[in-house]
């Protein structure tokens, strides 16, 4: 809503309003949410991609779920009112209606002269919607659109405080019954002292109160920093994130200005906890769907907040839920760096790729989406990195590959099995596609120091036992022994039939034959985008995300025993932040976790530290200070050199909800020296 009234920012403001409406408009279509007005009152329609029907649908339930609990709470009363503010072409009056449930609720609507213009001439122009609200004539007087016996529509620019009062007493609003004050992603859009005052306004002016807020949060992080830039651009900056950055700021803004109770949620704690599991997993099955992390993180950046004052009964639509204990105590920080000479080569801008030590100090990288020439794409190009006196460089690479697909896939692993031999297992090209099977690459043996000039790749054969170990993505392919002979151990993942996968596979190297072996002990629950490393002949598991979309904190190792395997659990204090879409290394005795994803809405997760033998958990924050854009540090790959304890992480980050694709520009050093002595 308007900052100062102006006519252009107004309309750029309107702009966000209409794409949100036609986002609404295709997440119904899509079976997300039961809407059938949204179509007669959005307009244009246009199919949205699932992550933006996720993101939609979940904002529609939440504001549903806490107006249905304020009319369900008042039902017994004789009269309330709703007054929606920068209501846009929203629908809830007509499905209310419909539903029954608005016996003796008045609900007004407020938005810009024009929009509301716009939608009383829409309203009175389509049977379906007019029949509902029952044109009573009273509109043209000022502000008011449309007027019927429980539907004002009034159009007022929010930020003018004494010209909005005044519309609506003329509208009818009574001041002494129960309100509900709606605003869904609008107060942002208003200058902090215009919104503050109006939310003072309405705990001064209405006894008997509720208001409800729907926008968005944190905007420091790297994620926040895409999302601000894109409202930026659209020259609709978010004036609310430098003064309440956080849930706490908002809910200690709403206890300062009058409101008695105060509930806050982010959009993850809100998914968990508010949403019942049968209908989670309606949603999470509706479309294909593989953008976790951005899912997760666009959660984590809005929230949900209920605030009310003299209800009686009090009016608190969430449950109270326990909070992780505060924020994550972080043990020190891990200084970042981007590689002199790397900047600006092309080709390592990517995400969902592998990166892996081919040979010392020879890095390659294949497969991910990310940008070339230009263009977003799936990368078919392998991509080779070298060390020669100290610094980093691009090699050119000759790719011998019989069909051009093979290469062009995401979430894949790939195993070093000798100097001239490598296997890339599974991946992805759609989330939709079957398996894309194994591969060998193979490098000429005479390979020079600066890597191999020359890559064929070739299609690897796997016995039928075995053909599931590449059916899958974002599974992990380790290496290991078993009575002095090389296994590669295939685990967990997801497959286009499987949302999540908890199976695993020896396959004896370098043939690949599919070998039974007998595991014992408790087996760990299915996950996807864990990571996985070698350790004592055995294999450690760490993190993913399991079975009902929900990050996991367990810890598992793989020990060899005289007849087989055994799974046994690593206890971790304090127990590891549960997190996914990170990567591992081991450095003597020391599990090293790198970024990823958390539901920790206070920070990003940085370089995760776990002692082998004590279990003791230490996290470090990464100090950014020295790049000049933000380090999403999912979707991600990183190489350990262990000589120099530093950490190259090449690429990462991945399609920003409605915000852009971010894409890290460049590869960064982490220098581990520090920690990896101290700890």
């Amino acid at each position: 809503v308007g900052s100062s009234g102006s006519v252009s920012l107004s309309l750029r403001v309107q702009g966000t309003g209409g794409s949100s409406a036609v986002s609404k408009c295709s997440a119904a279509a899509r079976g997300y949410i039961q809407d059938r007005f949204l179509r007669l009152l959005a307009g244009r329609r246009r199919r949205r991609a699932p992550l933006i029907h996720r993101g939609y649908y979940v904002r529609a339930r939440a504001v549903d779920h806490c107006v249905q609990d304020f009319l369900l709470k008042t039902q017994s009363l004789s009269r309330t009112q709703i007054l929606s503010l920068g209501a846009g072409f929203d629908s809830l009056y007509f499905r209310l209606k419909d539903l029954g449930l608005l016996h003796h609720t008045v609900v007004f609507e407020v938005d810009f002269p024009n929009v509301a213009h716009q939608k009383a001439t829409l309203i009175k122009g389509m049977k379906e919607l007019s029949a509902l609200v029952g044109d009573t004539g009273g509109e043209g007087l000022g502000a008011i659109t449309f007027s019927g016996e429980d539907y004002k529509l009034l159009g007022v620019d929010l930020s003018e405080l004494s010209e909005l009062e005044q519309t609506l007493e003329e509208a009818g609003l009574n001041n002494e019954i129960p309100t509900l004050f709606i605003a869904e992603v609008v107060l942002t859009y208003m200058e902090n002292t215009r919104s503050d005052a109006l939310i003072q306004w309405a705990a001064e002016h209405f006894p008997q109160a509720c208001f409800l807020v729907y926008e968005q949060v944190h905007p420091e992080d790297p994620f926040g920093h895409v999302m601000q830039q894109h409202f930026s651009q659209l020259n609709t900056a978010l004036h609310s994130l430098a003064q309440y950055p956080d849930c706490e700021a908002q809910q200690r803004r709403f206890l300062g200005k009058g409101w008695t109770e105060c509930s806050v949620m982010d959009m993850n704690e809100f998914f968990t906890c508010c949403i019942p599991e049968n209908e989670q997993q309606r949603v999470q099955t509706l479309e294909p769907f593989d953008e976790y992390e951005e899912w997760h993180l666009k959660c984590s950046h809005y929230f949900v907040l209920a605030a009310s004052k003299g209800m009686e009964p009090s009016w608190t639509p969430f449950l109270p839920i326990s909070r992780h204990a505060g924020p994550v105590g972080m043990a020190g920080s891990v200084p970042a760096a981007v590689c002199a000479r790397l900047s600006g080569i092309p080709g390592l801008r990517r995400y969902g790729h592998h990166s892996v030590l081919i040979k010392p100090n020879v890095i390659l990288t294949t497969g991910g989406f990310g940008e070339e020439h230009g263009q977003h794409c799936r990368m078919r190009n392998f991509h080779v990195l070298s060390k020669r006196a100290g610094y980093w460089e691009a090699v050119c690479v000759t790719q011998n590959i019989p069909d051009e697909r093979w290469g062009e896939r995401l979430y894949h692993t790939v195993s070093c099995l000798s100097d001239t031999l490598a296997l890339v297992v599974g991946g992805r090209t759609s989330p939709s596609s079957a398996g894309l099977g194994a591969l060998w690459l193979k490098f000429p043996k005479t390979c020079n120091a600066s890597g191999p000039d020359d890559i064929s790749v070739e299609l690897a054969s796997l016995q039928p036992a075995a053909k599931a170990a590449a059916s899958r993505w974002r599974h992990s392919t380790t290496e290991m022994t078993f009575k002095g002979e090389q296994y590669l151990f295939v685990y967990g993942g997801r497959s286009a039939m499987e949302p999540v996968l908890g199976d695993w596979y020896f396959l004896h190297t370098p043939e690949l034959s599919y070998t039974e072996i007998a595991v014992e002990g408790p087996v760990p629950e299915s996950r996807h985008s864990h990571s996985a490393c070698s350790w004592e002949g055995g294999v450690l598991i760490a993190g993913g995300l399991g079975a009902a979309e929900q990050p996991l904190g367990s810890v598992f190792l793989l020990r060899e025993l005289e007849h087989g395997f055994q799974w046994q659990t690593i206890d971790t204090h304090p127990p590891l932040v549960p997190r996914y879409s990170h990567t591992a290394h081991v450095h003597e005795g020391k599990l090293l976790l790198i970024g990823g994803v958390w539901f920790h809405a206070s920070s990003v997760p940085g370089v995760t530290v776990i002692d082998l033998i004590t279990g003791l958990c230490l996290d470090y924050v990464i100090n950014v200070e020295h790049l000049e854009w933000p380090l999403m540090l999912h979707n991600h790959s990183s190489v350990f050199l262990p000589n120099e304890k530093e950490l190259l992480v090449i690429g990462g980050g991945g399609n920003c909800f409605s915000f852009g694709t971010h894409l890290n520009p460049e590869p960064v050093s982490l220098s581990l020296s520090s920690i990896l002595i101290n700890h």
